[in-house]
């Protein structure tokens, strides 16, 4: 387990995201849940935090008000082994009111940005710039990846 927990900042749907990412990615767990207290800033009783693992990668969902909103300058990669994991991740995370982004990205119904990209890298030195400038011309025209018309501009096909 790493020592570093991601704080995400929500307003009041903490709990919510935290059972939502849970039922998206395997070996996943919701860990627990805060309430605030009387006399906090919160409504005492609602939650104030929810806590969970991401297989292996600690999470505090913070229910911190309006102040703060998720920006694309913070994402989390997902690296997938093939095109089925890759769409199945793509729909779940999109799915209830996401939307896509370019070359991969997504935000997810709470709005935060998600890379669904493949584990093995996308551009090779050993392929030379030029099946690279050809891999990256597809790239550009992607919403989701297609594993398969990467491959193919790479080669040249």
């Amino acid at each position: 387990m790493s020592m570093f927990t991601t704080c995400l900042w929500f307003d009041g749907v903490a709990a919510e995201a935290a059972e939502f990412y849970v039922s998206v990615f395997p070996n996943s767990t919701l860990d627990g849940i805060e309430y605030y207290p009387e006399g906090a800033r919160g409504e005492a009783g609602s939650v104030l935090t929810a806590s969970f693992t991401l297989d292996g990668h600690r999470f505090l969902g913070l229910n911190g008000g309006p102040h703060f909103t998720f920006s694309e300058a913070v994402s989390r990669q997902i690296p997938c082994r093939d095109q089925a994991e890759i769409d199945r991740y793509w729909d779940a995370l999109i799915a209830d009111g996401g939307s896509e982004s370019m070359c991969g990205w997504l935000k997810d119904k709470f709005g935060f940005s998600w890379q669904v990209v493949p584990a093995e890298p996308i551009f090779r030195a050993e392929d030379g710039p030029q099946a690279n400038a050809r891999v990256n011309a597809a790239l550009m025209e992607m919403r989701k990846l297609d594993l398969a018309a990467l491959e193919a501009a790479r080669r040249g096909n």
